[in-house]
């Protein structure tokens, strides 16, 4: 008897589990979405004759949106421990925030440990793979402002110059502060053997757990939004004193922040993992580190070898935890109240 009551309780929470995600992926897709769309075509007048009230509404929707792809995380028991340097004083400076990149819920993964760094998430820019343009979240990307960024040699020089166009359009008109991206180009498993061969051609040291860096987008987002360049680095009105010290808000990029991104016995997660749930609850590790701007160059031989540096010591990190399995839940009430705006939206 005990048995089959365990067994039912446990079927139970199964079904509770699968019927709350079913309501989380409805809601964000048939629901959320939609009200977004349509709330940013009613306010159009609102951003022609004030558009920082405008990309301020916009921003806060964007952030709830994003709170709803972590939601899908959170019922499955997905969680993220953070270590390394507090970024959470970054969040009003500018920063460039560089990412391994193992696999899709990566992007998940920074959705959820970003929530709650301040103002960070509505008003992040990201750069992402072309292909998620034509997602079911691809239109709420466009209309934030993301860059959509198409992989191959055949596109690389356009594609460097729509990006320079588009942080000149975007970027400070939007009010953006984070732009995330991706500097390896594509996911560990695609870019392992031409990475390691690449390596071994040019005596650098061989990566396992990523790959080298490509240099182009990060070039060009140092040289369009960081501060006037002084002798191949970013000037003087870069800060080096931290912002919880500081009064002041330079404008230009202030900070690298570098992100480590490692899932427990080297697993990553996609984002099929985080809609149906089918893993066991996992614990995802990310860690920070804080660079200020005026010690990264913007010259093509000293960048390459500072972004070189930082994947080796991302690789280490990594190796390490590994080994030794060393390297922020969200409150279940956000979910009643984001269900509860985006269900009203959807009945006006």
């Amino acid at each position: 008897m005990a048995q089959l009551l365990e067994g039912a309780r446990k079927l139970g929470w199964v079904l509770l589990n699968a019927f709350l995600r079913f309501i989380f992926v409805f809601i964000n897709n048939c629901v959320a979405i939609p009200s977004y769309c349509l709330y940013c075509i009613l306010l159009q007048p609102l951003r022609i004759m004030d558009s920082r009230y405008f990309w301020l509404i916009e921003g806060i929707m964007f952030k709830w949106m994003l709170a709803m792809v972590s939601l899908w995380g959170w019922v499955a028991g997905y969680t993220v421990m953070e270590w390394g340097d507090d970024v959470r004083p970054l969040s009003e400076e500018e920063a460039m925030v560089i990412v391994n990149h193992q696999a899709t819920g990566d992007v998940c993964t920074l959705m959820m440990c970003l929530q709650d760094k301040g103002t960070v998430v509505r008003k992040m820019m990201w750069l992402m793979d072309h292909v998620f343009k034509y997602t079911n979240f691809g239109l709420v990307s466009l209309i934030h402002g993301d860059f959509f960024i198409r992989q191959g040699k055949a596109y690389r020089d356009k594609q460097l110059i729509y990006l320079k166009d588009h942080l000149d359009r975007y970027y400070r008109s939007r009010d953006r502060k984070w732009i995330v991206l991706f500097p390896e180009g594509g996911f560990l498993r695609k870019r392992r053997e031409t990475s390691q061969a690449f390596a071994k051609k040019n005596s650098l040291p061989p990566l396992t757990h990523v790959t080298l860096p490509r240099l182009g987008a990060t070039q060009v987002i140092l040289k369009t939004l960081g501060p006037q360049q002084e002798n191949g680095s970013l000037g003087k009105e870069a800060s080096t004193v931290h912002p919880s010290q500081s009064g002041s808000k330079p404008k230009g990029l202030q900070w690298v922040v570098d992100v480590t991104i490692a899932y427990p016995k080297a697993r990553p997660m996609d984002i099929q993992t985080w809609i149906f749930g089918y893993r066991p609850p996992t614990v995802t590790h990310v860690h920070y580190r804080v660079y200020p701007i005026k010690e990264v160059p913007v010259e093509t031989k000293p960048l390459t070898d500072w972004l070189y540096q930082r994947f080796v010591e991302k690789e280490d990190l990594l190796a390490h935890f590994y080994e030794t399995g060393r390297y922020s839940l969200l409150a279940f009430s956000l979910f009643f109240s984001l269900f509860s705006f985006w269900s009203l939206s959807l009945y006006f």
